[in-house]
């Protein structure tokens, strides 16, 4: 069988492990995404106020100061969220405005 293993003492033995690599981790923040309320002269400012304090939980104050500023400059922000749930206030106010016969439009922007 040709040449002859050394002796088991003989082999390194070390239990050191070198590690010569960094590892870099980024962690973001998830992006954050405005509901925007558009005016129109059909949906009635009290079920704008409406749904947004079912909706977007904002208090019957605030609600009434968003839907002053959708009616007096043309949009207005019912909130800022992740991209998910921006989407599903977003549809869900849609929806509601739909089902009622109204013409609400809504959008969504990164911030």
């Amino acid at each position: 069988m040709g040449e002859a293993t050394p002796p088991f003492s003989e082999y390194i033995m070390t239990t050191e492990v070198q590690i010569d690599e960094k590892i870099k981790q980024k962690i973001q923040e998830p992006k954050r995404w405005k509901v925007i309320f558009l005016n129109d002269d059909t949906t009635p400012m009290d079920f704008v106020v409406g749904v947004l304090t079912e909706i977007f939980k904002h208090t019957q104050e605030t609600a009434k100061d968003i839907t002053l500023e959708i009616h007096n400059t043309g949009s207005g922000i019912a909130g800022i969220y992740s991209f998910e749930i921006a989407e599903i206030k977003a549809v869900e106010a849609t929806q509601l405005a739909r089902a009622n016969g109204f013409p609400l439009q809504i959008k969504m922007e990164e911030e």
